[in-house]
């Protein structure tokens, strides 16, 4: 059975990114986003040894989390974080992964800017659009979107931050994926307890429901 990715998504609302320099803090940072109560995160596939960190982290989620694979590009990257137990991919941009990965039956967030972006990869078999960079055009860009394309489920990703986060969930967000605010360096061998609390106050703010 097909996960249903954007369902995940929306009751998560935090997309947690996993992007750092050494292969044992990675998984450390994933563990502990986990134990943290964090339910859906990727690893990029620009970590050192990104395949082992995911299948490593996978195998220590509790039931009912999600362990993706960020920044995944080609169909050999889609072969290798299969081999790793990915359980959904997310792209930077509208690639040659997104339509090898539904073909194999791996939901995916496709990384899109432009109305033509977005259409395309949900036409490609996205489930959900990321938007990406966020910061960009910020909220009102993101509401603009959903205008022409209310069906499209949109992660807002890409310089979006605690304070950030309720004004795209307000725009129409699913979710917001959140790397270096929520992470910090943690992934690169700093500070575990750090990023302990900050895990914290984004679902914190997770669990409010969104403004008007």
């Amino acid at each position: 059975m097909t996960l249903d990715l954007t369902t995940e998504l929306a009751a998560a609302r935090v997309l947690a990114v996993i992007r750092g320099t050494d292969t044992a803090a990675a998984v450390a940072t994933g563990i502990a986003l986990l134990e943290e109560g964090v339910r859906v995160l990727e690893v990029a596939l620009t970590t050192p040894d990104a395949p082992h960190a995911i299948a490593a982290i996978r195998s220590a989620a509790p039931a009912g989390a999600l362990v993706g694979a960020g920044t995944v590009l080609t169909v050999g990257d889609v072969a290798d974080v299969i081999a790793a137990g990915a359980q959904f991919i997310v792209t930077p941009a509208v690639v040659e992964s997104i339509p090898e990965a539904v073909r194999r039956g791996l939901p995916v967030a496709a990384g899109a800017l432009t109305p033509t972006e977005a259409y395309t990869a949900v036409r490609m078999g996205a489930s959900a659009v990321k938007l990406f960079p966020a910061a960009l055009g910020g909220p009102a860009y993101l509401k603009a979107l959903r205008d022409p394309f209310p069906d499209i489920a949109f992660v807002a990703v890409g310089g979006v931050g605690l304070a950030e986060m309720p004004a795209y969930l307000s725009a129409g967000a699913i979710a917001v994926g959140v790397g270096g605010p929520l992470v910090g360096d943690a992934a690169s061998g700093g500070d575990l307890d750090g990023l302990r609390h900050r895990a914290r106050a984004y679902l914190a703010a997770a669990a409010r429901p969104p403004a008007s």
